[in-house]
């Protein structure tokens, strides 16, 4: 895959919603995009660790041990689904007055994150080493901060509205009722390839 295909692959997949996306726009919402900027370190380190991760350990397991892959779905469907639950449960306060969303919350997200496995196995260079995909990962690293960067600033906007409505907890709730049906998708694909 060429560059310029390789770029816009990788800027489609980060624009989808998904889990970490998810989290970013509650983020901002919340406590709008200054004071969640530090989450687009937690994703950056979660796509590239995983997608390296992947790549070195996972992908042969995975590949030779077909349950694996089955129990790594579970693992990833009850986190989500747990954090789901948490985003249901803050109120209108606890939105104002501090992160609805942590740093940990987001980098254990993106690690878990489906994504990192169309980037590790079917965007990426496949013979390609580590030292061959430095200027890969670069690339996928740019795009990371800049598509997380917009997630933040669509849901500051989107708290901006949601507040001057006066309906405060709805975004919240609207990232609780996402991350499910994230995790519904997920499992509608798996079943699709099965």
């Amino acid at each position: 895959m060429n560059f310029p295909t390789f770029l816009m692959a990788a800027h489609f997949l980060l624009a989808v919603p998904g889990p970490t996306n998810t989290l970013l726009a509650t983020s901002g919402a919340g406590i709008g995009i200054f004071r969640s900027l530090h989450l687009l370190v937690a994703e950056l380190c979660g796509y590239l660790l995983a997608i390296v991760l992947l790549r070195i350990a996972l992908g042969p397991v995975m590949s030779s041990i077909p349950i694996a892959a089955a129990m790594l779905r579970v693992a990833v469907t009850v986190y989500i689904l747990c954090l789901a639950a948490t985003l249901w449960r803050v109120n209108a306060r606890e939105l104002r007055d501090g992160a609805p969303v942590r740093f940990g919350q987001v980098l254990i997200t993106t690690l878990l994150n489906p994504k990192a496995i169309v980037f590790a196995f079917l965007l990426l260079p496949l013979q390609a080493g580590l030292i061959e995909l430095a200027p890969w990962l670069a690339l996928i690293a740019f795009q990371i901060v800049t598509a997380g960067a917009a997630w933040l600033a669509f849901g500051a906007t989107l708290g901006r509205s949601a507040r001057r409505l006066g309906y405060p907890d709805l975004v919240t709730r609207t990232g609780a009722v996402t991350l499910v049906a994230v995790t519904g998708l997920i499992w509608l694909q798996s079943f699709w390839n099965a």
